[in-house]
């Protein structure tokens, strides 16, 4: 199953997508990677043993290996209830083209994109509206459902987006998240490094807007919202990637280590995450929830995708040219 990962960030999406394809009997083979971030791609490399390419956008299309299924987490800052949510006015809006032209060049037979709840209503509904709209233009059968992380076993409350996309007419069965949750004591590590903990100033603060109960004898994760009310679950609120270095604190107490952080986005403990803690914060916000893209994947592929014909054009990988070829002057 050749598949390529778009917007891959640090690579939730294509450990879901391997995860998906061993457990469905299939072999997966990533063939083209591509974030224009350098720190995200350092990140991928050191994980995945190859350093995805930068910008999409000065990518010829033709020049993408063939490939079964195109993965896209497009950047969600232009619809995001954080940011400032201008949509296809914002730049950052208007990458989902980049993967409509990828399509109509290489016609791959399914595509699953990401991004945040959001996107379901920006613009009255007119944003994904354009999105359905074009990429069925494109000759796919497209849906799109938002769901929560905190349903398919994650403590976090991260609900998101996602679009299916299968060349001609399908029928796709949506995950429906039934699994339970893994109790946020399983995420949290033990003798965290005082580093991690807030300022006394900060933990008082945090104490005196705090009006509810901290839990049911277990840890609990305090989220300060936008508007300065503190409240505490037994699962942490939606990690975010430009948020306050306190917005979430372990029990009032100190913040987030960088294992937990991927824990909660469901990244497994032989991912290494690497750079400064700011670094691993935006890295581990801008990701997506591995767990629900990997049930997502895994219905897809039982679906419809085994029982396709292999494809019969010739298998290329799109790794790192060497310095100097043709091909790299190209890209």
């Amino acid at each position: 199953m050749n598949f390529i990962d778009l917007f891959c960030g640090v690579g939730g999406f294509r450990i879901a997508m391997e995860n998906a394809c061993l457990k469905g009997g299939v072999a997966p083979e990533c063939v083209f990677s591509s974030d224009i971030d350098e720190a995200a791609r350092e990140v991928y490399r050191a994980n995945f043993g190859h350093t995805p390419h930068g910008d999409i956008t000065k990518t010829q299309a033709g020049l993408i290996p063939d490939h079964d299924i195109l993965l896209a987490g497009f950047p969600c800052q232009a619809f995001s209830i954080c940011g400032e949510g201008k949509g296809f006015a914002d730049a950052r809006g208007t990458l989902f083209f980049e993967i409509a032209r990828i399509l109509k060049t290489k016609s791959p037979r399914a595509f699953v994109l990401e991004n945040v709840k959001r996107l379901k209503t920006h613009d009255g509904g007119n944003t994904l509206r354009r999105i359905m709209e074009t990429l069925a233009a494109l000759g796919y059968s497209v849906e799109a459902r938002a769901l929560n992380a905190l349903d398919f076993g994650l403590p976090q409350k991260r609900e998101r987006v996602f679009v299916v996309g299968m060349k001609g007419p399908f029928t796709f069965t949506w995950p429906e998240g039934r699994a339970v949750m893994t109790p946020l004591a399983d995420i949290l590590e033990t003798n965290v490094p005082r580093r991690y903990y807030a300022s006394e100033a900060i933990r008082s603060a945090r104490l005196r807007k705090f009006r509810g109960k901290a839990g049911a004898g277990g840890p609990a994760i305090w989220h300060e919202n936008k508007s300065g009310h503190v409240s505490a679950h037994d699962y942490s609120c939606a990690l975010r990637a430009g948020a306050s270095y306190n917005y979430l604190l372990v029990d009032g107490q100190r913040r987030l280590t960088e294992r937990e952080m991927m824990r909660l986005q469901g990244f497994p403990d032989s991912f290494k995450p690497l750079g400064k803690y700011t670094m691993v914060k935006k890295q581990a916000g801008n990701s997506l929830p591995v767990p629900v893209a990997e049930a997502i994947l895994a219905s897809l592929i039982k679906t419809r995708l085994l029982g396709a014909k292999p494809m019969d054009r010739k298998k290329k990988t799109m790794g790192r040219p060497p310095a100097g070829s043709p091909r790299q002057n190209q890209i």
